[in-house]
């Protein structure tokens, strides 16, 4: 791998890159509700997943594009509860579309404890 960009600068130590470019592409890495030092932000999943929108924001800018070249989003669960909610809070960074192509994915846990939602995205860099 020769990546051309990456972005989002993690602690020292981690073994992996918040967001990486290669082509036309940029993979971000899942995300979940962390703040810089470390801790959940929300206690539900509306508000981490807003949480996580806004700092995929940040990488997305910082790579020179923004939601609307987002072409594929993965979302990782470990509650329906208010899962139906995150469909707003992608409007609010989405707009009215044309959207991404989406995936839900139940799981048992995440590895941050806290975490109810994890999302990952791939973005068309052109």
């Amino acid at each position: 791998m020769n990546p051309e960009f990456t972005a989002y600068p993690l602690p020292k130590g981690y073994t992996f890159s918040a967001a990486v470019r290669s082509g036309p592409m940029l993979v971000i890495s899942g995300m979940t509700a962390t703040d810089e030092n470390r801790q959940i932000v929300g206690t539900d999943l509306e508000s981490q997943c807003r949480y996580i929108f806004n700092k995929m924001g940040k990488v997305l800018a910082e790579a020179g594009v923004s939601f609307a070249d987002v072409i594929e989003t993965v979302d990782y669960v470990t509650t329906f509860d208010g899962y139906i909610k995150t469909a707003d809070v992608r409007r609010e960074f989405f707009g009215e579309g044309p959207y991404p192509a989406a995936t839900g994915v139940k799981v048992a846990g995440l590895i941050r404890p806290g975490a109810l939602i994890e999302i990952k995205a791939i973005a068309w860099v052109g």
